[in-house]
């Protein structure tokens, strides 16, 4: 059983360093070309199922990559994470430093602010009921950086001191993971 994770085409919130979390915002047309790039890289290889996250982002990327019409599940599950009052703002301009973004044990006084152990625990629940509603087939995930990030460490040791920076998944990166 083979896993395949893409991040979503380039947005203008990407480019501009803004926080797009929650914002429902569509790819722009680098993040076009991307999917179109992504979908002849994966033209090759089979698999049976796609989930994908209900974002236009994400939703827009697979509409380009599926060329194959694989039944798609969209599932909340995929959402990217929220950080409470700096969706929409830029990360360098509010005063949210790096180090908190990709800090596993960062905590916000924001009641809207999803930790990074709460999102973890959402695509991990997840991901452990889709490995075993699909066993033996290959699946094609098309979510956000923090989901990819969730599944990343849900396969590779999460470090002691917590920082999460040493994966940063690109736009329409694939990454291939074996069960």
């Amino acid at each position: 059983m083979k896993l395949y994770a893409i991040r979503h085409g380039l947005t203008y919130a990407n480019v501009e360093g803004i926080y797009n979390g929650t914002l429902d915002e569509d790819i722009n047309e680098i993040g076009v070309t991307q999917a179109i790039q992504a979908k002849e890289l994966m033209k090759d290889i089979n698999y049976d199922i796609i989930y994908c996250s209900p974002m236009l982002r994400a939703k827009h990327t697979c509409e380009i990559i599926n060329d194959k019409n694989i039944t798609v599940i969209y599932d909340d599950r995929l959402r990217e994470r929220t950080l409470g009052n700096l969706d929409g703002k830029s990360l360098v301009n509010e005063g949210f430093s790096k180090k908190s973004f990709f800090d596993y044990n960062y905590k916000s006084d924001d009641e809207k602010f999803e930790d990074l152990p709460t999102l973890f625990k959402r695509v991990h629940n997840f991901l452990d009921e889709i490995i075993k509603e699909n066993e033996n087939k290959n699946i094609l995930i098309i979510a956000h950086g923090g989901v990819l990030r969730a599944i990343y460490f849900y396969f590779n040791e999460i470090p002691e001191n917590g920082d999460l920076s040493i994966y940063v998944p690109k736009n329409c990166e694939i990454n291939t993971y074996e069960i």
